[in-house]
């Protein structure tokens, strides 16, 4: 009761206090240099640079979806990624939905308020698709509506309804950009509608892709989609369409894996903590690919042994599934390929894609192998994301031969490799050709874990199946999939658990097999 009755008596002179002198706060309060209305332009900057900055991460949290990839190894410790550990998901990408709304809403004509609402659709698929990747399941109808609906315990959709609701959700961007008005706040295409809508037909084909084995699946119709977008819509047109985030001097803005300037505090870079793997090197030197130069710096062992940094032999790669004592004595000894200086040393080292026009084109290769598309073969497909990548490597190093090591990549040299390195063999065989590419155009580029998304869909790249350092239980197989995030656990029980029923025997398992994996 004292507690009680101090409260009231705080109360009065707090309430005298509001009544007189409200106006003379809100004065002193209010900062005159900065906005109080928040406006389309400023949320659709914070919705774009949360799925582009935010999911690219920086320093050590820029190499863990490739050490899961198996692009690199890491030497502080033993990560769970690179031995194939996987924990908990978060549905946190979910949250960003709640801006859309609003961003339409504040949209101050009728043709921005058409490219605000086509920006929302994409970003709702975009969210949802690599949300779903993870787990399988998850809530979408009724997923954002806590404020605007009272429901806080969304029903979980199926992964196959998700799926047919991102398709329409990108089928409305394509038509909503087609008729609406180039808008402000965008960091990445500036706002031009015609680029967002590239985007969002692009992604729909690598969408569909990852329903390959849902081809006699009447609802989603996969290959009549795929095929009316590869041929009726606008796609990406070269590298310079790249989703992608471009890096500046501007402190924050550096590069993720710069140590720039001098005394940045990057102390990863100064530790030498990644080596590059023979998951990645070995098929670059099979295939005299010269992005080995580009990517990686050569063994100090080999060099000291008096081979050139020009020389395919002077570059080892590490193989990630090694026990991490052996690793560690690989490092000690210094003979083994870590990360191109360029990327240490350039503060704008390379825009980092988290969906590319070079992926577009594999994916169409693909589909044109499949045979879900016809006219152009799938070898045009095919050498186009090459050379696109290749040049895209090209234009973003420096003419310095620490960065090159003096096996430039140019026109008579993409052609050449191309020639040397064109699809053969059977279908499986060019599926393999095609994926291993995309692997090595993905290097550092990409986000959200798409090389073992890829690896986990065609088996491609292989990687090593080690039963003595895989952290995955059992030992002898690799994990499918996250679990699900535990706030569902505690907040949200009952639909939680019907939904794992209803996918998965053996409860939430990292190995249970998701709805796109099952034929």
């Amino acid at each position: 009761m004292k507690h009680t009755k101090l409260k009231y008596i705080l109360s009065i002179p707090l309430a005298m206090a509001i009544g007189s002198g409200c106006s003379k706060f809100n004065e002193i309060n209010t900062n005159p240099n900065k906005t109080t209305q928040v406006t389309s332009a400023m949320l659709a900057t914070n919705i774009i640079l949360s799925i582009t900055k935010n999911s690219i991460g920086s320093t050590k949290g820029f190499m863990q979806p490739y050490l899961l990839g198996k692009y690199l190894t890491w030497g502080e410790g033993q990560e769970n990624l690179q031995y194939n550990r996987l924990g908990r998901s978060s549905f946190d990408r979910l949250t960003l939905l709640r801006n859309v709304p609003p961003m339409i809403a504040a949209a101050q004509n009728e043709g921005q308020q058409r490219s605000f609402k086509a920006l929302g659709h994409f970003v709702r698929a975009w969210q949802f698709f690599h949300t779903t990747m993870q787990v399988g399941d998850i809530p979408y109808t009724e997923a954002v509506k806590g404020e605007t609906d009272n429901i806080i315990q969304p029903r979980y959709d199926t992964q196959k309804e998700v799926f047919m609701g991102i398709i329409n959700e990108l089928d409305s961007a394509n038509n909503l950009f087609a008729q609406g008005a180039d808008f402000s706040g965008d960091p990445v295409y500036n706002g031009k509608a015609d680029n967002w809508r590239r985007l969002a037909n692009s992604f729909q084909l690598h969408v569909l892709m990852n329903l390959h084995r849902k081809t006699g699946d009447a609802d989603l119709d996969v290959i009549n989609r795929f095929r009316e977008i590869a041929t009726n819509r606008p796609l990406m047109r070269s590298y310079e369409d790249n989703f992608a985030l471009a890096y500046n001097a501007t402190a924050g803005q550096n590069y993720p894996w710069s140590d720039v300037p001098a005394g940045s505090g990057n102390s990863f870079v100064k530790s030498n903590y990644t080596m590059l793997s023979a998951t990645l090197i070995d098929p670059m030197k099979a295939m005299n690919d010269r992005r080995l130069f580009y990517y990686a710096k050569p063994s100090p062992v080999k060099i000291a042994g008096g081979m050139q940094p020009s020389d395919w032999n002077a570059y080892r790669g590490a193989e990630p599934s090694d026990a991490f004592p052996v690793l560690q004595d690989m490092r000690v000894s210094k003979d083994y390929s870590d990360l191109n200086n360029r990327y240490v040393n350039l503060v704008n080292a390379e825009p980092v894609s988290v969906f590319s026009y070079q992926e577009q084109q594999f994916i169409l290769s693909e589909a044109a192998v499949r045979g879900w598309i016809t006219g152009t073969p799938a070898q045009e497909y095919y050498a186009a994301g090459i050379t696109n990548a290749m040049k895209f490597t090209a234009a973003y190093t420096p003419d310095l031969t620490d960065y090159h090591h003096n096996m430039k990549i140019d026109d008579a040299y993409i052609q050449d490799y191309i020639t040397a390195n064109t699809l053969t063999g059977s279908e499986q065989n060019q599926l393999k050709q095609i994926i291993t590419q995309k692997y090595i155009a993905g290097f550092l580029q990409g986000c959200n874990y798409n090389a073992w998304y890829e690896q986990r869909r065609t088996g491609y790249p292989e990687f090593v199946l080690n039963s003595s350092t895989n952290l995955n239980t059992p030992t002898t197989q690799f994990p499918l999939r996250w679990l699900y995030p535990s706030n569902e656990l505690s907040y949200n029980t009952k639909n939680l658990d019907q939904a794992i029923q209803r996918q998965f025997s053996e409860g939430d398992n990292v190995n249970g097999v998701m709805w796109i994996l099952k034929d």
